[in-house]
């Protein structure tokens, strides 16, 4: 039996797809018929992910650079001549520290990577999603959604909590071009970003526990919740917040 292919025909950029959520999500789009473009600011580890991956091409970008983001943006339209999707998913994560001990730097490096940046991306491809009623997936977090007694990331927090916002205020004002805007919001996902915090079987054990499913998540599974936001299957969805994590933000 032929494999119903989700994306047949569609061009996605994926931010910060060289590793964890976004290169699976990358894999599982192209998989299902996309072309795929991934950004990184790491050329050495864009181009390995590149190397696994099929109908994806990879375009070295810093989130932080309003014309990095224009060029990938236009680089996408000059080879495949459309944009459909696009999966705001680029991160960073500080260091845990509470909020007196925070430099400006450290708070303001946060949120222009993981809301500013969002902000221009989606700023960039708004124009070309408008001609093909396309499809935004924020990636935020359910730190966006709950405070957590002694996860004192607070920069971070507050960036996931205004990305969530963000989704809702774009899918109202772009709902007229059929644009759909979604967010996803992980729990803590088997990725290098959460590798600090899962050093030792102790520490896993902990992180396991934390989630009422008892276990972290795995990057795959958000690709698959992504996919169906991206995809027609979610035609008459935008705005909507989809928790992926284990049950931990409903304790």
């Amino acid at each position: 039996m032929k494999k119903t292919l989700k994306l047949s025909g569609k061009v996605a950029i994926v931010t910060g797809g060289s590793r964890g959520i976004g290169f699976a999500t990358a894999k599982i789009f192209a998989e299902n018929g996309a072309n795929v473009v991934i950004t990184a600011k790491d050329s050495k580890r864009l181009e390995n992910a590149v190397n696994q991956l099929s109908n994806t091409i990879g375009i070295a970008a810093d989130i932080r650079n309003e014309n990095d983001v224009k060029k990938v943006v236009e680089q996408t339209i000059k080879k495949f001549g459309k944009l459909d999707i696009l999966v705001n998913n680029a991160g960073i994560f500080p260091k845990i520290k509470q909020l007196h001990e925070i430099d400006e730097s450290e708070w303001n490096d946060v949120l222009d990577v993981n809301l500013t940046g969002q902000f221009r991306f989606t700023k960039a491809a708004i124009p070309h999603l408008q001609k093909t009623s396309g499809s935004i997936v924020n990636i935020s977090s359910d730190a966006g959604l709950k405070a957590y007694q002694g996860f004192n990331a607070d920069a971070y927090s507050a960036a996931k909590a205004g990305l969530i916002i963000l989704t809702k205020c774009w899918a109202l004002e772009y709902a007229k071009y059929k644009i759909r805007v979604n967010c996803i919001c992980p729990g803590v996902v088997d990725t290098d970003m959460t590798k600090p915090f899962l050093k030792t079987e102790k520490d896993r054990e902990f992180m396991n526990n934390e989630h009422p499913m008892g276990r972290i998540g795995q990057p795959e599974e958000i690709a698959k919740a992504i996919l169906y936001f991206a995809s027609d299957d979610a035609a008459w969805t935008t705005g909507a917040i989809l928790t992926v994590d284990g049950g931990e933000s409903i304790k």
